[in-house]
């Protein structure tokens, strides 16, 4: 089974010119969020990205809390493939209410 999780970010990622760059609609009302997919539990995974390993680096080093308010209710999923669509969608949606988004690996591919 696979999940997708949100973490928020603190403003700090802001001062990263790509993030901004990626999200020239952000509310600033709105928190920074990352968003992401694994087959392991969300909690675990934030463990991971906190601790550096295969850590998206601003995570790394801009981590506040896990979201799960935001995707909780799309957990499980049964596809590897599915769980991308659900990354990707996830994070369309955030970014279109005004959040600044990052996604899995890099920047939002839309």
């Amino acid at each position: 089974m696979w999940n997708v999780y949100v973490i928020e970010l603190s403003d700090e990622v802001l001062k990263h010119k790509r993030f901004c760059e990626e999200n020239p609609n952000r509310n600033p009302d709105l928190p920074c969020l990352y968003v992401g997919y694994s087959d392991k539990s969300p909690h675990n995974r934030f463990e991971e990205h906190k601790a550096g390993i295969r850590s998206n680096s601003y995570v790394e080093r801009y981590h506040v809390k896990l979201r799960s308010d935001l995707f909780e209710k799309y957990n499980p999923i049964r596809s590897k493939a599915g769980a991308e669509r659900m990354e990707e969608t996830l994070a369309k949606k955030l970014q279109d209410q005004g959040h600044g988004v990052w996604v899995g690996l890099g920047a939002p591919k839309w």
